[in-house]
């Protein structure tokens, strides 16, 4: 989460940009995982973000992996159980920083030391690696701990030039990876920098290597309509960055949030980064700011608002997810942190908007807050989820346990989010296989 903090303005943004009256659809969530608390007593465990392997054999024993930051990551159950907790790595040294997993995603069928491996690939902001573990189904299935790590010893950093730059923290945020026939990819988003990176995945020697294949650098400065420029606020020499990402598996489009800019659409044509298209804008693009360096946030001016920015995201632009479904359709969601909601647009043609929904509180669980990381899955995951299944983040985990701020991840079946607009989404889930992609 970038340090882009709204102030009581920005409760008017709604009426100001024209945003719709009727509002996002309620849904609610069936599951949920054990709060984690971001203290010492809690291990500095932070939930941010989800991702879901599907079992081959048996899809309602399949496993969601969630990243907690500094205290790596957690292995659940479609129950919410917790299965296995992975600590991330300790700091080499008394100076370093230490581990501390940001993203998280999958990639099926790898070719690891002659044999088809699923791994788990995480984003390691606090060494600026990407981490790769490879998922056991014979340990899944007998209940056992199922994620080994299987990084690559010496693997360089992915943004940092030399250690010492790594302790500056500028790097390795977001992360979503994608299959290309027998290849293997992962795009890594830098820490308060507008700088994306495609990685391809190696063998070497039996474990998880990687070379960076491109660099793109989206802007951080923006000309208005009305002929001025405008940079988003942010702290005093950050730029604009990005964390939620995905890539839409068939067609392998990145969709790509920068946080205070709004959602990118840009194509992986051979492996490498085109030519990047803005698909939406957040509310307060172009407003006019200061920074209350006491307060260490922006203040947006929203009584200038000149109208640029978008009406269906609010700041920040984060989590975002791919749903896919027959001959191209499906769905793009993307978490718009700022009014706790999710916006959905169209997977094909021009990518347009089609509403928004909310987590909201239920009989089993509490809604979703500050959402940072979602995924979404179409195919059949058990009795639970006949119908597919959203993950999303939640930053308000409640009950609150005293002063103890929680977060967590909502498990919520894809037919209540289709089943909750007007006009109902679509369900498929049979065309698309997240397993075999070619």
């Amino acid at each position: 989460m970038s340090a882009f903090a709204l102030t009581a303005l920005a409760a008017s943004l709604m009426m100001v940009t024209g945003a719709s009256v009727t509002g996002p659809v309620p849904v609610v969530a069936r599951a949920e995982t054990p709060a984690v608390y971001d203290d010492e007593a809690g291990g500095s465990a932070d939930a941010d973000d989800p991702a879901v392997w599907v079992d081959p054999d048996h899809p309602g024993r399949s496993i969601v992996i969630g990243t907690l930051k500094e205290a790596g990551l957690d292995v659940y159950g479609l129950d919410g159980r917790r299965l296995q907790h992975v600590a991330a790595p300790a700091a080499p040294g008394e100076d370093a920083a230490p581990g501390r997993f940001n993203n998280v995603d999958i990639v099926y069928g790898f070719e690891l030391d002659g044999r088809k491996r699923d791994l788990a690939l995480v984003s390691d902001r606090g060494r600026d690696r990407m981490r790769a573990y490879v998922i056991d189904p014979a340990a899944v299935a007998a209940g056992r701990a199922p994620l080994r790590d299987v990084t690559a010893a010496g693997v360089k950093p992915v943004f940092a030039a030399s250690e010492s730059e790594v302790d500056d923290q500028r790097t390795s945020y977001g992360l979503a990876a994608f299959s290309d026939d027998d290849n293997a990819y992962a795009v890594v988003s830098q820490r308060e920098e507008s700088r994306l990176r495609l990685l391809e995945l190696k063998d070497v020697g039996g474990r998880v290597g990687y070379t960076i294949e491109d660099t793109l650098d989206l802007p951080g400065t923006f000309r208005m309509p009305d002929g001025t420029d405008w940079t988003p606020c942010a702290d005093p020499g950050e730029r604009p960055q990005v964390e939620g990402m995905a890539v839409d598996q068939e067609e392998h489009v990145l969709y790509a949030a920068q946080e205070a800019v709004g959602l990118w659409r840009i194509e992986l044509d051979d492996e490498e980064f085109a030519t990047p298209e803005v698909m939406d804008r957040v509310r307060e693009y172009g407003i006019p700011w200061t920074y209350d360096a006491a307060e260490e946030e922006c203040v947006l001016d929203t009584l200038n608002d000149p109208g640029f920015g978008g009406e269906n995201l609010s700041a920040d632009a984060e989590g975002v997810t791919v749903y896919h479904a027959a001959d191209g359709a499906g769905y793009v969601l993307a978490s718009s942190q700022g009014d706790n909601a999710f916006a959905v647009y169209d997977r094909e043609g021009g990518n347009d908007y089609l509403g928004s929904f909310t987590v909201a509180d239920g009989p089993a669980t509490d809604g979703v807050q500050h959402s940072d990381g979602s995924t979404v899955v179409n195919v059949p995951l058990g009795r639970t989820f006949p119908k597919g299944l959203l993950i999303t983040h939640d930053g308000e985990a409640a009950p609150a346990d005293g002063d103890r701020e929680g977060t967590n991840f909502k498990f919520t079946g894809w037919d209540a989010v289709a089943g909750a607009f007007p006009e109902p989404l679509t369900t498929d889930t049979t065309s698309f296989d997240p397993r075999d992609t070619d």
